[in-house]
């Protein structure tokens, strides 16, 4: 035997006696000393994964740019003995660092649900008796027995046995369940439904079909966009700060001071620029998000995916079961001698068996608009279906004691049974052959006179009927600027019928044509041909992975919705995978957004609640590099050109008490609602935030040209003036930041917001006013003037804030940057409006 397992595309290739061959395998099964060969050789069969410690992981939240500038304090702080400060950073940081490894935590592992589906037990042929094994014990080469209700341990080849029918709709998202008959090849993860047969295993582990999905679940991931955000933002600060560190080492050193002062400052103007509070914010900002969107049934399991979705513009959407109700119903049914369609449906009815729990025969029998009727007929004999025969054969008696017999299955076979004439034969062969163009299956029925002989009743058409809320869903998120994409495993007829009632568009493209790999084109043509399709039909796990990637090259933020074992891998690459109502445990670990209310609607409303939260996002980081610019720009420069701290290190520790622990009731603002996807601009956040923060700079300094010229204030005095304007002014630069508009207009801040602001502003004046031994007083007429004097100013800053907007935006109008394909989909109003990159 080759010292590989068969893949599922050779086993399909393959006859089975060849196949038989190739695995070494025998009618008796393998010996035990064979199959322990052979497990030692391929492994158990199951799904490897690989972990990380929780002390790594958590330590991994302790490294990089924002971390690093945190640490670098701390360290100062404890070599110039600051304890204070010292307790404070560390505080920040560990918080930091709790927060965002609590929330991976929480999010679970993919991998370790896919596992669980594996079936436990399985009955084996070894040494020429049938054992009951531990799945995890099967190799390549043996011979196993399939029943209905049985999970399918392993892909394999079907070799013995009249039929299967199986349900491989989590694993293929088809909507309906597949016959299986000798010779064809069955997954590992399906479940068998009805019939029994034998197969034989051809691979297991993580070489099945259902085992590439789970690899591909482990490979797949994304790096988020407010990850990235926070790291550009900590950037700027940092090579903000180091320049101003390094020109003032270099200042005071020529005016000799010590070494001590300068570390003594260095630790100073490290904890005025280092946003310490700004990843905690933002993370608050998103679970206060997250809380709200669960009331709508929408649960977040990854925090950073509430930005995300505010950025979606791209939603790839599961057919079955999510666009569609995942439910057989009847279509309008194809009256021949029939006498009405409730007399066609009744003959089809008495031809099935609820009990089978067939997804066919369930929707027959609920096609009845009083199924009470099958109660006055009693069932003589029952003919299953086989896929020899094509058709199920019921004798019947009824009420008044008379017998007869009805059928339903393949139209040919049942018009073949009934013996129609030449035009009736061409007018059902028509009816069938434009039904299946619209991808709807369809059942022969036919009932015997009194005389025996067979009369065709009619045609029951078969289809996956839209969810009712679909097609208005769709709509909404059209006009929201996010383009839908159908992505099924059903076939191209099925897709463009269900796409074309949902309004999705017909250019349905096949998935294996399109990303195949005999198919030779770069990159670039294949991400732009997935671009340009409305969906994609006979989709594999593969493909889905892959349609999600090329349209992420394409620079767009894709949402992935599904339900099966088969979304995962995709959910876990989308920037924002989207497990649907009733979605398997899998689906659930791998996506970011689990809806616990069945279709998309909710979905709609969950985007616009995540706009909002992005706007609250937004705002804080405006807010915040503007307050690192104002302050540390002002001191600097104060130090360089007056050569005393303009404030104290009490009082930045102080400021940053004020002014950062409060912002945290941002999370509770009250924003408007962009009409399109919104985006991370970090060149218009960077622009108006130093535009705000260099006016500020500047009333800081006419501040301090008041205080030392005009007041005639000593240095403490000063420093408590500074420290008391800098705290007012705190707070109204975030109300100021808070709109790209005149502050003062709608929608107004949240009271929570207004309140904790008012409250802080009050603390940091009584500091001023009695100093409580931390700060040297001031009078009331100084705290009067610095209070009126910030006020006036806010509406300077707001001006400013302003202009630069206009100049992003010369029409004054927020402007969209969608991708051409967004804008086909848009409607007129909706293609300007929010954020763009």
């Amino acid at each position: 035997m080759e010292n590989k397992q068969i893949s599922t595309q050779t086993a399909e290739q393959t006859q089975t006696s060849e196949l038989m061959h190739l695995l070494k395998a025998t009618p008796r099964g393998l010996s035990n000393e064979e199959a322990e060969r052979r497990l030692a050789q391929f492994g158990v069969n199951e799904i490897t994964e690989k972990t990380t410690s929780l002390i790594v992981k958590f330590l991994g939240y302790l490294w990089g740019p924002i971390p690093w500038m945190i640490e670098a304090a701390a360290i100062l702080s404890l070599v110039v003995h600051h304890w204070v400060d010292l307790g404070i950073i560390v505080t920040l940081l560990l918080f930091n660092a709790g927060v965002g490894f609590w929330q991976e935590y929480q999010a679970g592992n993919a991998v370790a649900a896919l596992k669980k589906k594996l079936a436990l037990r399985s009955r084996v042929l070894r040494q020429g008796s049938w054992q009951l094994l531990n799945a995890r014990e099967l190799v390549p080469g043996d011979i196993i027995r399939l029943r209905a209700g049985d999970i399918i341990p392993a892909d394999a080849k079907l070799i013995d046995g009249d039929y299967l029918s199986v349900d491989q709709s989590a694993l293929t998202g088809e909507s309906l369940p597949a016959g299986k008959e000798k010779d064809d090849v069955v997954y590992s993860g399906s479940i068998a439904k009805q019939g029994e047969m034998i197969a034989l295993v051809t691979t297991t582990g993580a070489h099945t079909y259902f085992g590439r999905t789970a690899r591909l679940v482990a490979g797949a991931g994304k790096a988020s966009h407010f990850q990235k955000a926070v790291l550009q933002i900590g950037d700027y600060l940092i090579y903000l700060s180091l320049g101003l560190v390094v020109i003032l080492v270099l200042v005071q050193l020529f005016r000799g001071a010590s070494f001590t002062e300068l570390l003594q400052f260095a630790l100073i103007l490290t904890v005025a620029s280092i946003p310490v509070a700004m990843p905690a914010v933002l993370s608050v900002t998103m679970a206060v998000g997250a809380v709200a969107l669960s009331k709508m049934k929408a649960i977040v399991s990854r925090l950073e995916s509430v930005e995300e979705m505010a950025g979606m513009d791209i939603l790839c959407s599961d057919k079955t079961g999510t666009l569609t109700q995942n439910k057989l119903t009847l279509g309008k049914p194809q009256r021949f001698e029939a006498v009405d369609a409730q007399e066609l449906i009744l003959a089809a009815a008495l031809a099935s068996k609820s009990e089978n729990n067939d997804s066919i025969d369930l929707a027959v029998i609920d096609g009845l608009d009083d199924p009470q009727i099958l109660g006055q007929y009693e069932s003589l004999a029952f003919v299953p279906f086989d896929p020899v025969g094509k058709r199920t054969e019921a004798t019947v008696r009824d009420n008044h004691g008379h017998t007869f017999k009805v059928t339903k299955g393949a139209p040919q076979v049942v018009m073949e049974l009934a013996g129609l004439d030449r035009d009736n034969r061409t007018k059902a062969e028509q009816i069938v052959d434009e039904l299946a163009a619209t991808g709807q299956r369809t059942l022969g029925v036919a009932r015997t006179r009194e005389d025996g002989s067979w009369q065709y009743m009619g045609i029951l058409p078969l289809f996956d009927p839209p969810r009712e809320d679909s097609a208005e869903t769709i709509a909404q998120a059209k006009t929201h600027g996010i383009q839908v994409k159908m992505v099924t495993g059903d076939n191209l007829a099925i897709a463009r019928e269900i796409s074309g009632k949902l309004g999705l568009g017909k250019n349905i493209r096949n998935a294996d044509q399109l990303l195949g790999e005999g198919q030779s084109s770069d990159g670039d043509d294949l991400a732009a041909r997935t671009e340009a399709a409305d969906g994609f039909a006979q989709v594999f796990p593969e493909h889905k992975f892959r349609i999600v990637k090329a349209l992420q090259e394409k620079g767009h933020i894709v949402g992935m919705t599904g339900d099966g074992v088969n979304d995962a891998p995709a959910l876990k690459q989308a920037d924002m995978g989207i497990a649907v109502s009733g979605a398997t445990d899998a689906a659930r670990a791998a996506a970011d957004l689990v809806l616990t209310a069945p279709g998309l609607s909710v979905l709609v409303k969950a985007v616009e609640e995540a706009r909002r939260i992005f706007e609250r996002m937004n705002s804080y980081a405006v807010y915040r590099i503007t307050e690192t610019i104002r302050i540390m720009i002002f001191v600097v420069l104060a130090m360089i050109v007056f050569n005393f701290y303009p404030i104290t290190a009490i009082m930045i520790i102080l400021l940053a008490f004020l002014n950062d622990v409060p912002i945290m009731t941002i999370a509770y603002d009250h924003t408007g609602l962009e009409p399109g996807p919104v985006r991370w601009n970090m060149h218009r956040i960077v622009a108006v935030s130093s535009i705000m923060g260099l006016t500020g700079v500047a009333g800081s300094f006419l501040m301090l040209y008041i205080a030392l010229d005009l007041l005639h204030l000593s240095i403490p005095q000063v420093q408590t003036y500074i420290f008391l304007k800098m705290a007012v002014s705190g707070h109204l630069t975030l109300f100021v930041a808070r709109s790209k508009g005149f502050f003062l207009k709608k929608p107004y801040p949240a009271p929570v917001m207004i309140w904790s602001a008012l409250a802080t502003k009050v603390i940091g004046t009584l500091l001023a006013a009695y100093g409580f031994g931390l700060i040297t007083p001031i009078r009331w007429s100084e705290i009067t003037l610095i209070w009126g004097y910030s006020i006036v100013w806010a509406f300077l800053t707001d001006w400013t804030k302003t202009l630069v907007y206009r100049h992003f935006n010369p029409r004054s109008r927020r402007h969209i940057q969608f991708p051409e394909t967004v804008h086909r989909h848009l409607a007129p109003h909706s293609t300007h409006g929010g954020v763009h990159p």
